[in-house]
């Protein structure tokens, strides 16, 4: 495979192409600090609804129930994306660089999406078994095919929204509708359909999120125009889609691929408490994505200019939001672990462990995730083959822990943890590989690192650890609140500065202010 098109060679801005740049590079923070603070208000309504479900499915349903679950969503959720052809964050770009109707343009994403979706869910109606590796099903849980074509078209609507700044659509999409449909659904379906409630549920919060994403999309771009499906065309936007789409694909299973192998070597009951301490663990992982959508315009703007300084400047700021927010809230929910999986239910206090190291694979991500945020305009073929690399390696690495805890017959709750550990190691190499590849590319570090950073997580841990001597509601009452404040205390009077700070301004929206904050 040979790289795509817009080659980039090393660049360093000259003092007076610099100054020239830096209003507009103002701009793009205050344009990266806006869609990141709407995002972040999302993360925080998405975390009041994961709570209830994770309470209502374990409390109701029960860890074996929620293992099961939890093995057909990895295959739906990765064959879904892969449906959507790495529009996620290559439709930014082909609109940026067509001069057809938006709205035509989209539509071409949504009818590739709409076939390939279709077609992949009547595969696995037809052949179940990579979904259910326990081999139990209903008809209900096959039914959760019909979940591929829709969460697919929702990537597409949503990334056409997000290359026009709208980012509240994804927020009412991802951290309103579908996460509190699903909860709200797990309550009530399971008075119904007791046995089937999750995959019924599931259903509903994926379709309630499409709609949500069409109706604004509508709006904003109207039908198409004089378009015609051109079949040669759309094929060759497919073999130029494949290597994104292979990435995202890659990427997000390397948050997946844990539980297809936990499911291959343990119980069910093993995966479903792996699955509630993955989707704590989540949260702040989902911190990334409030500036994903946000920074494919950004950066494909720059791209065209080659304004690598600029780039570079922008990924190591954000960078360090997130990884400064993943460290606080992994601190948050890792130093009481005992008793935030122990509210999901008594049985899932033995993932701990896992819970802990999957926090901490988050926090050693962010390096990655800012890095392959350019890495798959500028070099999305190498970008490929690391990120084949770090998912191969993590699926040896996690294999190799399983056989090793069977052949020294330690207890089940090691094999969780394992593949956490697994998870860590190999997103930190990741994190590690990638950045250096996209410093050569640039022609300037990156780095997201700060040692404010160690500054605010000691005091926060001595916070923490004398919080897990109360009785478990105070720890989670009063505790977690307690860790969040010590380490926000430190880090906004040790690590942020006037540049950082623009995150939480309102009225920034590419004036003076945001020009004189860069």
């Amino acid at each position: 495979m040979s790289e795509p098109d817009n080659p980039v060679h090393p660049r360093t801005l000259g003092s007076g192409s610099a100054a020239a740049a830096s209003g507009e590079d103002g701009q793009d923070i205050a344009a990266l600090a806006k869609g990141g603070r709407t995002n972040f208000f999302g993360f925080l309504l998405r975390l009041a609804a994961r709570i209830p479900f994770l309470f209502i499915a374990g409390r109701l349903y029960g860890a074996e129930e929620l293992g099961r679950f939890a093995s057909a969503l990895v295959v739906i959720e990765l064959t879904a994306l892969m449906c959507s052809m790495g529009e996620k964050r290559g439709l930014a770009q082909r609109l940026a660089n067509s001069e057809a109707r938006p709205a035509n343009t989209v539509f071409d994403a949504i009818l590739l999406a709409t076939i390939f979706g279709t077609l992949a869910a009547l595969f696995f109606w037809f052949v179940p078994a990579p979904m259910f590796p326990s081999g139990e099903y209903s008809l209900i849980d096959q039914m959760l095919v019909l979940a591929i074509p829709a969460y697919a078209l929702t990537e597409i609507v949503l990334a056409a929204q997000a290359y026009r700044y709208d980012i509240a659509t994804t927020v009412r999409a991802r951290a309103i509708v579908e996460p509190w449909a699903i909860s709200i659904g797990a309550g009530a379906f399971y008075f119904i359909a007791p046995e089937d409630g999750l995959s019924l549920a599931y259903i509903l919060s994926i379709y309630a999120g499409l709609l949500t994403g069409l109706w604004p999309f509508l709006r904003t771009y109207g039908l198409p125009k004089a378009w015609t499906p051109q079949l040669r065309a759309m094929g060759k936007m497919t073999m130029r889609a494949l290597p994104l789409a292979t990435a995202d694909a890659i990427e997000w299973g390397t948050r997946r691929i844990d539980i297809f192998i936990l499911g291959l070597f343990a119980a069910p009951a093993a995966v479903g408490v792996y699955y509630v301490a993955q989707q704590v663990a989540s949260l702040p992982q989902k911190l990334k994505t409030s500036f994903e959508p946000i920074l494919g315009p950004v950066i494909t703007k720059n791209l065209k200019t080659n304004n690598y300084g600029a780039i570079a400047r922008q990924l190591c700021q954000v960078g360090f939001w997130i990884l400064a927010a993943q460290a606080g809230i992994a601190l948050a929910l890792g130093i009481p672990g005992e008793a935030v999986m122990g509210l999901v239910g008594p049985n899932f206090v033995g993932g701990t462990a896992a819970l802990a190291f999957l926090l901490m694979a988050e926090v050693v991500a962010a390096t990655a995730v800012v890095s392959e945020a350019a890495l798959v305009y500028m070099a999305r073929v190498r970008n490929l083959w690391i990120s084949i690399a770090t998912i191969g390696f993590q699926a040896a690495l996690t294999v190799g822990i399983m056989l090793a805890v069977e052949a020294y017959a330690w207890p089940e709750a090691y094999k969780a943890a394992g593949a956490g550990l697994a998870l860590m190691i190999a997103l930190g190499t990741a994190s590690l590989v990638k950045a250096w590849l996209l410093g050569r590319l640039l022609g300037h570090r990156i780095n997201n690192w700060r040692w404010a950073l160690v500054y605010a997580t000691a005091p926060a841990v001595a916070v923490g650890y004398a919080a897990t001597f109360l009785p478990e509601w105070l720890e989670l009452l009063i505790g977690i609140p307690a860790i969040l404040a010590t380490y926000g205390f430190v880090i906004w009077h040790r690590g942020f500065g006037p540049e950082d700070r623009v995150l939480f301004r309102k009225n920034i929206a590419g004036g003076e202010e945001a020009a004189e904050a860069s």
